[in-house]
């Protein structure tokens, strides 16, 4: 094991730095329209992203992919995996996917 001071670690974002997050995709459906899918997902950060304390970095039209992390440094919980899993279930997308729990700054991400 290399003996890193703290300083490194935290730049390195390893050990009690590391970070947890996790990947998700949708799609809307084609009839959507573009005033509706921007209130959709305007909807998505107001209502879930936020209120949870998380960071949602993504793209997408009518198929969307990103990954969720926490707003200041920590981790994501298996419960923050349901609660957005959840919300996109019940909120008209489709081919909803929630990655595993992922250290976002060395894990391959998983879409």
């Amino acid at each position: 094991m290399v003996n890193r001071s703290r300083r490194l670690r935290k730049k390195l974002h390893i050990e009690e730095f590391k970070e947890l997050g996790f990947t998700v995709s949708w799609s809307f459906d084609k009839a959507i329209g573009e005033e509706n899918l921007d209130k959709a997902v305007d909807q998505f950060i107001r209502e879930v992203i936020e209120p949870n304390g998380l960071a949602y970095e993504g793209s997408g039209y009518l198929n969307w992919q990103g990954i969720v992390c926490t707003q200041k440094l920590g981790n994501c919980t298996e419960e923050h995996r349901k609660i957005v899993g959840d919300w996109l279930n019940s909120n008209g997308v489709s081919d909803v996917k929630i990655g595993q729990l992922i250290d976002i700054w060395w894990d391959e991400l998983d879409f």
